[in-house]
This record gives C-alpha cells, structure tokens and sequence, in this order.
C-alpha cells in the first residue's frame, strides 16, 4: 500500500496561540532536565561516590543510561495507545520520583535504584517531547524549533559542569537531584492545563493486546545486555572477559531477532516495517547513528586532550571548549531556518558531514604544543558539522512517511541515536585505553593499577616529574589521535550514507488527530481510536 494511504493529516494553516508556546515551553523544560542532570552529575560524581563510601562510580552513570536507552522502543506504542499527555506527565513523575530517590540516597544501591528509576524518565522524557513537537509543528517549520531546542541543550552542557563541581565541592552534591524536582512540578502544570489532545479510545485491555510484546522484550532485554556490556568494557572488567562478552553477544543476538520478528512475525510491530525499507529514511537512520556516535566520543574526549595533554584544570577546559559548544545551537538554528526557508534538507546533511570530517582531520594534528588559538579553530570546524546535523538527519527520517506514523519513527529515531552515543563513548574509551597501556611509562602504570587510567591519572599528571610529565601528555595525544582518525573513518560512512538519500517534498500538513483541541472539546469526549494511527 502506498505511503500515502496511510497518512490522514489535512493542510491546514497551522494558527500558534498562547497554549502552543506554553506547551512548547514545557517542553523545553522538560528537555533541559535529562541534558542537565547528565553533565552536573557526572561532574559530582567522585564527590558523590566517595560521600556514600563507595568504591565504584560506574553503576551511577551506566544504571541511568540503560534504563533511558531500554524504555525508548517502548514510547512509541505507548505515545500511539495511550495517548501523549498520559504517558509524558508518568515520564515527568518518574523523572522527579528518581531525582528524589537519588538526592535521598544513604548508600550506593539506594542512589542506583534512583537512578534507574531517574532513567526510566529520562528516556521516555526524551523520545515523548520529540513526537509532541512533530505533532504540532509541520517538518519543513520544525528546523527552527529543533534549533532552540539544541540551544537549550547547549545551555545544560555548558552550565551543568560548573553547577555540578560547585555543589559537590560545597558538599550540596543532593541538591543537583533535588533541583530537578521543582522544574518537573513546572512543567507538569502546564503540560496538565495546555496539553489537551485526543485520547484514544480503545481501552487498556485493547491496548495491551495490541501491544507487541515479543518484540519489545527482545528489544528491551537486548538493549540491556548490550548496555551492560558497554559499561563494564574497559572501565570495570577487560573486553576479552565472558562477564562483557556473554551479554554482549546474546544482546546482539536478541536485537537481529528483534527485527526478524518485525518484518517477519509481529502483528502489530513496534516499528512498522516500511520505516527501515524507504531508502531516504534508511539513509537518515544511518545518519543519526554516525552523527550520535562520533559526536559523543567528541564531547566525552576533547575535555581529556584539554586536562591531560594541555593540563588544564576542569574550569579551564570547560571554557576552552566554548567555541565547540557556542558553535552546535548557532549553526542547528541556521540549519533549521535553511531548511524551512529553501525546502530542501539533502544539501544540508552533505555539508554538515563535510564540515565533521574536516573537523576530524584537523583535530588529529593536535599536540600537547598545539596553540589555543589554532585548538579553538578545529573546534568551531567540527561544531559547524555537529550542530548542522543535529537538525537535518531527522528531516529524511520523517519527510517520506505519513504522519500517522511520527510517534513510532520518532521514538525509534532517538533510540537509534541515544544507542549510538553509547558506542560513541566506549570505542574512544576502548582506543584510549589500548594506547595508554600500552605507551605509558612504567612507573606511571605501576602506580596507578587497574583500568579506569584513563581519568584517575589526569589530576597527577602536573605533579609528574618533568621529563615523565611530557611522555604522559604526548601520550594523551596520540590515543586521542588515534580516536579522531576512527571518528573520521566512521564519519566517511556518514556521509557516504547521504548517496542514497532523496530528496522528497516535506508535508505541510499536520495530524490532525493529535494536534491541540480545545478544553472542551477533550472534556466532552472526543477521542480516537488508537488502532487507525499507526
């Protein structure tokens, strides 16, 4: 059946009231908190760690990052079954439960329990917010609207660090999950008064029965598995351990079975199959997966050049990195007004992946000597390709399918890029690691036992003897070096995927079955039925 049997939006000028800006502002909102929470609590985390007298810090992070990953293949089902306001005001009370947990917490398995939890929220958070703006602004306006979006990214990156280290050195470190919890009230008020939609009208055990369960536990426990065995590689056990690579390979194993039943088995599929058989989606699937991965490994490693090799202190590499970071919302904005303004998105994809692949190269010739000036250049390069494509990979995702189906293709859309991240942080860490044991001195390696070198040797380097101190930073340099030139290979794929892309005309129409309704028309009952949205 042609695509465009399945689509039931209607052109319609598209009218913004007060209650659309207050719903996108609880939005933004609730987009800022996860962004936040990811770089101010890493920051405490030591402090965090060491104040529950704990000895690993790993579970805090990584019980946070499976949960968000595992929930999002989850969303779009629910989103399309439930309804989006149900499912996002659960996702806000998970988030502020686990933020309160967390802040709470009197030892280490309360504090992962809260983040797990905290997760949970995160991730649905995440993925909900994506297909609520789909909802409600047409794909060739909603380059700009991504573009403020990755300001407000860019805002947590940049102040999360500094709020994080400030607290936890006050040792106010449970005020950085508490703080979460007045902004979730916010939003849930307002979402609550303005976000009135249709709800479905099938029931919950009709919902459940449509539900694709063998799918989603495939998917789900795969998603884990793999997760698991991402965050004990190379930071808690070594790679070649069965304890990293039994559940790497059955979470493989469980996510090829995953999309054998879609295509094959599901009867109502957790990702209709035609999603990944259109050549143009396919293309910008591929994209987000290159662009999440290549674009982590530069945001988790670039502070590790700055502290180790040109032994800046925290602070000090975190404005050193402004340029990078100023550069990605700058250029998202500009890219999301190109792409409304002209109409077009495949011109965009090429040269943000460009721009990427530049940007690698250069940042391979950096040195422990490399000026500051010259650094911040090749920085602002990559953020140029950065922030390009975190707005125009999602544009041939959605530009060839109905609208009916936004919640599935976007909930699968971030999932695509947040599992990407995943594996953008590890194979850095992975390559780091390899050359750092393999390079370092003897002496450094004796006093500082075990596989987490990567970030327990930084605050010793400047107290290194002089000739020791610059074999650790050039050292530093070539595993980095070594990153940025996978990061280049990986990025060539990248922009190879865009020779299959196409470039198709993006609706102006909206669905009109999930768009705003006026508080009357939801109170008095009108609803839909879920079955004919996907």
């Amino acid at each position: 059946m042609p695509l465009e049997a399945h689509d039931p939006s209607k052109s319609s000028a598209h009218k913004r009231d007060s209650r659309f800006w207050l719903v996108f502002a609880a939005n933004l909102l609730i987009d800022f908190l996860p962004a936040l929470d990811l770089t101010a609590v890493s920051t405490a985390l030591p402090t965090i760690v060491g104040h529950l007298n704990g000895t690993d810090f790993i579970w805090v992070g990584s019980a946070y990052t499976i949960a968000s990953t595992a929930i999002l293949p989850l969303v779009g089902g629910l989103a399309a079954t439930l309804g989006r306001k149900p499912i996002l005001l659960g996702f806000i009370i998970f988030f502020a439960l686990g933020s309160a947990i967390s802040g709470a917490a009197t030892s280490m398995n309360m504090l992962i329990a809260g983040r797990v939890v905290q997760g949970v929220g995160g991730g649905g958070l995440l993925s909900v917010t994506e297909i609520i703006y789909s909802d409600l602004v047409p794909l060739p306006e909603r380059g700009k609207f991504l573009g403020i979006i990755a300001s407000v990214w860019a805002l947590a990156c940049a102040i999360g660090p500094p709020i994080g280290g400030s607290l936890a050195q006050s040792g106010s470190w449970r005020w950085l999950f508490y703080l979460n919890i007045p902004i979730c009230a916010v939003a849930f008020i307002l979402a609550l008064l303005f976000l009135n939609v249709q709800v479905p009208r099938q029931g919950f055990k009709n919902m459940l029965e449509q539900m694709d369960w063998i799918g989603l536990t495939l998917v789900v426990s795969g998603t884990t598995a793999v997760s698991l065995a991402l965050a004990w590689g190379g930071d808690k056990l070594p790679w070649d351990s069965y304890q990293v690579l039994v559940p790497l390979c059955l979470g493989l194993v469980a996510l090829v079975a995953f999309f054998i039943v879609e295509f094959k088995v599901a009867e109502h599929p957790t990702i209709p199959p035609f999603i990944l058989k259109n050549v143009t989606t396919l293309s910008g699937l591929i994209g987000t997966a290159m662009h999440g991965l290549v674009s982590m490994a530069a945001i988790f490693y670039l502070p590790v050049y700055f502290q180790a090799s040109k032994l800046s202190s925290p602070m000090e590499s975190g404005t050193e990195l402004l340029a990078f970071a100023l550069m990605i919302p700058f250029m998202a904005i500009l890219a999301g007004v190109s792409i409304e303004y002209f109409n077009i998105y495949r011109p965009q994809n090429y040269i943000g992946w460009v721009f990427i692949v530049v940007g690698f190269g250069l940042l391979s010739m950096l040195e422990p000597g490399t000026s500051r000036v010259i650094s911040t250049v090749y920085q602002a390069i990559l953020g140029i390709g950065f922030g390009i494509l975190w707005i125009a990979t999602q544009f041939p995702v959605m530009a060839p399918l109905p609208t009916s189906n936004n919640s599935h293709a976007l909930a699968f859309f971030t999932f695509v890029r947040v599992f990407a991240q995943n594996w953008g942080t590890v194979i850095g860490g992975a390559i780091l690691q390899n050359k750092l044991a393999s390079r370092l001195p003897a002496e450094v390696l004796a006093a500082h036992p075990g596989a987490q070198i990567i970030y327990s040797l930084i605050p010793q380097i400047g107290k290194l003897p002089s000739e020791i101190r610059l074999a650790v930073q050039q050292t530093y340099a070539d595993g980095l070096r070594t990153i940025w030139y996978a990061m280049l290979g990986i990025s060539a794929l990248g922009l190879l995927s865009c020779l299959i892309m196409q470039e198709v005309e993006m609706r102006e129409a909206l669905d009109e079955t999930w768009g705003l309704q006026e508080p009357s028309e939801v109170q008095n009952g009108r609803k839909i039925d879920a079955s004919n949205t996907v």
